[in-house]
């Protein structure tokens, strides 16, 4: 029951076959023809012998995705906030590489984390670092070297864009010693990759 299932569609007359994806705050959909449904658009979500209905303001959309649609209606009536999917405790001890916006700051906060900008704090739970282009990732072989224990480095990056792709983000940790072991939609414009260091360099 991944994020991404092969499925067929019913959309008003038309039906295909295809690959349905559920985002952080959207459904997406891509086959004969393509979908993309925002959560705060749909009207209602139910899961009915495999079927998730979805009714939004343009039609009612059918994905035949089996086991997998009563899970993600849940995601759609009750999707987990960023810091749930990250993972974060309340009280964490976080560094922040580069620039991140208002929101996501005030997130942490709101978590009681202890926030320290600009480096990589002595025995920090986890360090955030926004890459945003292939040059700004030469710095994660200096990030990767100052971590201890089992402290996991959140890249967040651009989606969709050719000048830093999930490739590139995963090849630098990995020349770097580090071991990619989590992906989540960090906003509608990023996504988050996690990494950690493998067993034996701890």
């Amino acid at each position: 029951m991944g994020n991404e299932l092969k499925c067929t569609v019913r959309f008003g007359k038309e039906m295909s076959e295809g690959k349905a994806l559920i985002e952080t705050s959207e459904v997406l959909f891509r086959g004969g023809f393509r979908l993309k449904i925002p959560f705060a658009s749909i009207k209602s979500a139910k899961a009915v012998n495999g079927e998730l209905r979805l009714q939004t303001a343009d039609g009612l959309a059918v994905f035949d995705i089996g086991p997998a649609a009563e899970k993600w209606r849940e995601k759609i009536l009750h999707p987990k906030s960023r810091i749930e999917k990250i993972g974060l405790k309340p009280g964490a001890k976080v560094s922040v590489l580069g620039s991140f916006d208002a929101d996501f700051l005030a997130e942490l906060r709101s978590l009681d984390a202890a926030v320290i900008k600009d480096k990589v704090a002595a025995e920090s739970d986890a360090v955030f670092f926004a890459a945003d282009s292939l040059k700004t990732l030469s710095a994660v072989a200096k990030i990767a070297k100052s971590l201890k224990g089992a402290t996991a480095v959140w890249i967040i990056y651009p989606k969709g864009q050719k000048t830093i792709t999930e490739n590139d983000v995963i090849a630098a940790c990995r020349k770097a010693g580090l071991k990619d072991v989590k992906v989540v939609g960090f906003s509608a414009t990023h996504t988050a990759l996690k990494f950690v260091l493998p067993l034996d360099k701890r």
